[in-house]
């Protein structure tokens, strides 16, 4: 996409927009960053400690039931059986298509290094900063924006209140709003640039905000703009379709301490709803070259507590889907759930570090080396090109 002179641009969005690439926090989040290649790698960060459990239920493990009295299920009560061993959560129906076109995948009993404390605040920086300990300051994707092979149009934008910390740092990102819309007169944008010209930051923002407008622009026409979930993911879809290869936004609403079936079924049917717009948005041939990864800080607990819901915990669950992926399966080592196998006797004792899952998506998806990927990405992070997450 290029740069056009000339477009509409109203005063509301036009404050919105150059707050957003000024860095200001306003707007819901969403994130892009631009470069070579053809294949595309969308994250998805469900805040609030997803219940990886409750999204692919082991139905077929012995403690499950005990464990689960109320929110576990089984195949006879609504369970959407995908293995024999594991069940689909019916409140993700939406996603079986995928699933049986190969083009869907769960990774069970994954964390972060960071266990057993149960702070969302620490466990998303970890999650988000993707090293071994709370010393990362910079996001793992804005670190993956140097290391990318041939990558001498680098370019990155964000759509958020304030810059998601998956994607800071000091590699350029771009931001912006599926609610944002430019609509001044073109005397008043001259006077804008006039203002800012002496003031470098402020010029680049501005020129960032008439960029990502025009680009927003081609996406929606005259089309309503609005700051839901399929609002969210149709942008990001659009963007990649175009000149973006990366994408990352935010789904909230997974803390479920109390009552949890109705509030878990509005989230996952908030993840399937960005899923299958995402599809919808890249279209047939873009959608086989993306691989999508949802991933959240922590799990929650085994058993379900005394108001129907569950606690922090620590293993929890990723999401995988893409036309990239080879998908249809449940992936990783599966601990079991008898008291003797669980982290402290409570919570699903983590197999698989979910930064390893990550890496797998970019080495597949951009080719960068191992030894890179260890080194500046992922500190401390044991991969190699054995991964199973690569077989899988």
């Amino acid at each position: 996409m290029s740069f056009q002179h000339g477009f509409p641009l109203s005063r509301r969005g036009f404050l919105a927009g150059a707050c957003c690439a000024a860095g200001a926090s306003i707007l819901t989040p969403v994130s892009f960053a631009a470069m070579p290649g053809d294949n595309r790698f969308v994250t998805i960060i469900l805040r609030g400690a997803m219940d990886g459990l409750d999204f692919v239920q082991p139905y077929g493990d012995p403690a499950y039931a005990a464990l689960r009295p109320k929110l576990g299920l089984r195949p006879d009560t609504g369970l959407i059986d995908l293995d024999g061993f594991f069940g689909l959560n019916p409140a993700a129906s939406a996603l079986m298509p995928l699933w049986q076109a190969g083009e869907l995948s769960f990774v069970h009993a994954v964390s972060t290094p960071y266990r057993d404390q149960r702070s969302h605040f620490d466990g998303q920086d970890m999650l988000e900063t993707g090293g071994n300990g709370k010393g990362e300051r910079t996001g793992w994707l804005n670190r993956t924006l140097a290391v990318i092979p041939r990558s001498n149009a680098r370019k990155a934008i964000d759509i958020n209140t304030s810059m998601e910390l998956i994607l800071s740092g000091p590699n350029e990102a771009d931001s912006w709003s599926s609610q944002s819309n430019f609509a001044l007169a073109e005397d008043e944008i001259a006077f804008l640039d006039r203002l800012y010209a002496g003031d470098p930051a402020f010029a680049k923002a501005m020129e960032e905000a008439k960029k990502t407008d025009i680009s927003a622009d081609s996406l929606y026409a005259d089309g309503k703009r609005g700051a839901g979930i399929a609002d969210m993911a149709r942008l990001a879809g659009g963007m990649l379709r175009e000149d973006y290869r990366i994408a990352s936004f935010s789904i909230n609403g997974w803390d479920t301490h109390v009552g949890q079936q109705g509030q878990f079924r509005k989230a996952v049917g908030d993840l399937s709803t960005a899923i299958l717009t995402l599809k919808a948005a890249l279209g047939e041939d873009a959608w086989k070259k993306t691989a999508v990864l949802a991933m959240t800080e922590f799990g929650r607990t085994a058993r379900e507590n005394g108001t129907n819901g569950t606690d922090h915990g620590t293993g929890g669950l990723a999401v995988l889907a893409g036309g990239a992926i080879p998908g249809g399966k449940v992936l990783g080592k599966w601990p079991g759930l008898s008291e003797d196998k669980l982290l402290d006797r409570r919570d699903l004792m983590p197999t698989g570090d979910v930064r390893e899952v990550a890496a797998a998506m970019l080495y597949r998806q951009f080719g960068i080396e191992p030894d890179t990927l260890t080194a500046k990405v992922f500190p401390g992070l044991s991969f190699d090109t054995s991964s199973a997450y690569l077989r899988g």
